[in-house]
């Protein structure tokens, strides 16, 4: 069926003739395509008609209903049956009479507002009709006018109104049989067209969601379990070389005033990473390597560094046999302040701002302050760069360790230790390794016999595992070149209790076995049960709980491996118990295969 609703008053209130049919009547009259035509009358509260219904049949069996409201009204006494009517109409006629400007004016400003309000954005088609050939008649002068009732509706007016609601705007001159049927009879009739075709096509779609429900459904596949998330641990490197500054182990240099009355012990390495001034004073760097005069100075007039063995020796120092390294510092206002500035240097030298602020406290002069942080600056400064304050602020060498002392690393220029590995050696410094590894502090400073040795020989890694490994402690970095690397990296790691190396090669081998496709994991040779076996043997929980629930996620794949037949009964209850996807998923599957099977072999015309 389709639904129309007609507002409005075609007629011209003050013309002489005012018993012309209506548009709508007019048009299912003479309409070849209308049939059957039945109307009826209902009437408002206080008696009045309100709308005119008309049924009949369009396009031979299509019902048909007409509700032509000739007044506004109806939205001022009944909003309920307004709105009511404007939900369920397929098509919405507006019509006035291009004579009579003040009907169009309420219309306008009164009952557009409503009509838009009823259809909430519904994609209702609307047609404007605009009736009437307009009169140029003399305008009404009576003082009692307050407007002309005999002024016109413009054609750009109507065209405007259209624009508002959205419409289709027409212009009949007259109710003729080519305005009527051609004209208007031909839009409504193609709106009456679209709203049966978009009625139909629902139909259609309601009629296979229908039969949808009722077909047998295929077997949801549910999303696999979560893997267990592992969280990395939080760097402690530069809490680790501050740590070394307090406990004093394994230093090789003592700072002595020129009175010789106390001693502030320190780490050449640590020193060397942060200053070109320090490098010239321990032989690290010669003269003609640094190429700024100002150094080398500052250097001469600040330090002294003592031969012979004159002091007592550090109860520290390491290896026994060898004294720290004695160094007088000649300007006493800056030796008083070298523990605040060790402990800036210690700290990564980057936190300039406290570095005043506890030198200001302890001097309580502007000058001398002034005059021991310019000192800093100096040790601090790069050979041929002007060094400021704001260099010092956000400063050049922040967080310098992880790349000052990589220029140290696998390298014998103050180097106090050799590892002997698989017939090489390899060149380290006990400062930063005590500093880093707990084991290796116990080693180096306990009752064994690495403590007194200069060569280590070090056994169940690598040399390049060991390499990497000391990398790590001198950069707090690492970058495996596979997951087999990665694995032989975490034993050692688990060798010598760095947990947070443990930590890093657990990230790596899961972020890795995550990227990997599936058709990349069924082909590869690498085993995923060893990788197993081998987490579980040196207690790295996390990946080896990993490891069981991408088996288990990837079980199609796996369970085709011979390697599969090596997880512990345990192991393979566990698999079983979280394989994906689960048997239950897979007997539905087959169910609904063989469901399907069955139908197709049906005949469809039988």
């Amino acid at each position: 069926s389709v639904n129309i609703v007609a507002f409005g008053n075609e007629r011209d209130g003050f013309a002489e003739d005012n018993q012309q049919p209506s548009l709508i009547w007019s048009y299912l009259r003479r309409s070849a395509l209308i049939s059957q035509i039945d109307s009826s009358l209902s009437a408002s509260h206080v008696g009045n008609p309100v709308f005119t219904e008309y049924q009949a049949c369009v396009f031979g069996n299509v019902r048909l209903v007409v509700h032509d409201c000739p007044v506004w009204d109806i939205f001022d006494s009944d909003w309920y049956t307004s709105c009511r009517l404007i939900g369920g109409a397929d098509i919405i006629v507006i019509k006035y009479s291009v004579n009579d400007k003040t009907s169009f004016q309420e219309l306008k400003d009164s009952y557009v507002p409503m009509v838009k309000k009823a259809l909430n954005h519904c994609s209702v088609p609307v047609i404007i009709s605009a009736i009437g050939a307009r009169k140029n008649g003399v305008p009404c002068t009576c003082p009692l006018c307050t407007s002309d009732r005999r002024s016109c509706v413009t054609t750009s007016e109507g065209a405007q109104l259209a624009k508002e609601l959205g419409a289709t705007y027409l212009e009949l001159h007259t109710l003729s049989d080519f305005y009527i049927q051609k004209y208007f009879g031909g839009m409504l009739e193609y709106f009456m067209i679209q709203s049966l075709n978009q009625k139909s096509s629902e139909k259609m779609k309601k009629r296979k969601k229908t039969q949808k429900c009722h077909r047998v459904q295929p077997p949801q596949l549910e999303q696999p379990e979560k893997m267990p998330i592992l969280k990395g641990e939080a760097s402690h490197y530069d809490a680790d070389l501050h740590n070394l500054l307090c406990c004093c182990q394994c230093a090789d240099v003592a700072f002595y005033p020129e009175d010789l009355s106390m001693a502030v012990e320190a780490h050449k390495i640590i020193l060397c990473s942060v200053s070109h001034l320090f490098m010239l004073l321990f032989g690290v760097k010669s003269p003609s390597d640094t190429h700024d005069a100002s150094i080398m100075q500052l250097a001469q007039s600040l330090f002294v560094v003592e031969a012979g063995n004159s002091f007592p020796s550090s109860p520290s120092g390491v290896p026994p046999c060898v004294p720290p390294l004695r160094v007088v510092v000649k300007d006493s206002v800056f030796c008083s302040c070298l523990p605040d500035i060790l402990h800036f240097i210690y700290s990564g030298a980057f936190q300039w701002e406290r570095l005043e602020e506890d030198i200001k406290k302890k001097l309580k002069d502007p000058e001398k302050t002034e005059h021991v942080l310019e000192k800093v600056k100096y040790i601090l400064k790069t050979p041929g760069k002007l060094n400021t304050v704001k260099d010092c602020r956000s400063h050049q060498i922040k967080r310098l360790y992880n790349t000052s002392l990589r220029l140290f690393f696998n390298t014998p220029v103050l180097a106090d230790v050799i590892f002997k590995i698989q017939g090489a050696t390899v060149p380290a410094h006990r400062a930063v390794l005590v500093a880093r590894c707990e084991v290796m502090a116990a080693m180096f400073n306990g009752n064994y016999l690495e403590a007194n040795s200069v060569l280590v020989p070090v056994y169940g890694v690598s040399k390049d595992t060991f390499l990497s490994f000391l990398e790590y402690l001198y950069t707090d970095s690492c970058c495996p070149a596979s997951i087999l690397q990665a694995m032989s990296l975490l034993i050692c790691a688990e060798m010598y209790q760095v947990m947070r190396l443990q930590h890093i090669c657990e990230l790596y081998i899961i972020t890795q076995l995550q990227s990997m496709p599936s058709r990349e994991l069924a082909s590869t040779s690498l085993s995923i049960v060893s990788l197993l076996k081998k987490a579980k043997f040196h207690n790295s929980d996390c990946l080896s709980t990993w490891l069981l629930h991408f088996i288990a996620t990837n079980y199609l794949i796996f369970s085709q491996k011979p390697e599969f037949q090596e997880l512990s009964v345990e192991e393979r209850n566990f698999v079983e118990m979280h394989r994906w996807p689960s048997n239950l998923y897979l007997k539905q599957l087959a169910d609904y295969r063989n469901y399907i099977h069955s139908q197709k072999c049906h005949c469809t015309v039988m």
